[in-house]
């Protein structure tokens, strides 16, 4: 007999971590207390966060941060909800404050806001855990900033249009909450972290092509 909604466990994020498998192929996350397999990333998913993970760290050269702001292979966000964490596309570390995260040692672990420079989440047919879930979380959180990669034209029409089209949605946190700026075909990205950040939407979506 299977199991019903009401007799599923639902795991903290403690429990997630201690039951996450080691060295595992695929990635985990958890949603509201129930663990999800992660997709594995297709061809282009890779392209693109690859190609913008070149550029960052180019650009990370050029502000004099080289050291300073790292991305790491893997890192698991812990936001405030104890029954939820993230496994992000894309996060931009501050050396400088890494200290505070009594958890980044040992389990790469992040949930102090201080500790993250940016997020990028490069959107798969999973499209709302990143347009309502991870930004609500992210922003509670205090992330300055927050990158929604569509380069698929995958979210609802509500936020890219009808008809859909390909769009970047730069997230950046002002007095609280985000404010959502679209760049689209020959937009040049800006970034408020990132000033230095010369990319266009297209060039961007161009690297899956």
């Amino acid at each position: 007999m299977s199991q019903t909604q009401s007799e599923l466990k639902l795991l903290t994020f403690d429990e997630f971590i201690e039951w996450y498998p080691e060295n595992s192929e695929v990635g985990y996350e958890l949603h509201d207390g129930v663990i999800v397999e992660m997709p594995k990333p297709k061809g282009e998913h890779s392209d693109l966060a690859g190609f913008l993970i070149e550029e960052l760290v180019i650009t990370i050269r050029e502000m004099g941060k080289r050291g300073i702001w790292t991305i790491p292979k893997e890192s698991i966000i812990k936001p405030y909800r104890d029954k939820s964490g993230y496994e992000p596309d894309i996060i931009v570390l501050n050396q400088e404050t890494i200290d505070t995260e009594t958890r980044w040692k040992k389990e790469s672990v992040i949930h102090n806001a201080s500790s993250v420079k940016l997020i990028v989440e490069v959107v798969s047919t999973n499209w709302q855990d990143d347009y309502y879930d991870k930004l609500r979380d992210y922003e509670a959180m205090g992330i300055p900033e927050y990158w929604i990669v569509d380069y698929a034209a995958l979210g609802g029409r509500v936020f890219i249009g009808s008809p859909k089209v390909p769009t970047i949605f730069v997230c950046e946190l002002i007095d609280g909450e985000y404010q959502m700026t679209p760049f689209r075909e020959t937009n040049l990205i800006v970034s408020p972290t990132f000033c230095q950040l010369n990319l266009t939407a297209q060039q961007i979506f161009d690297s899956v092509m």
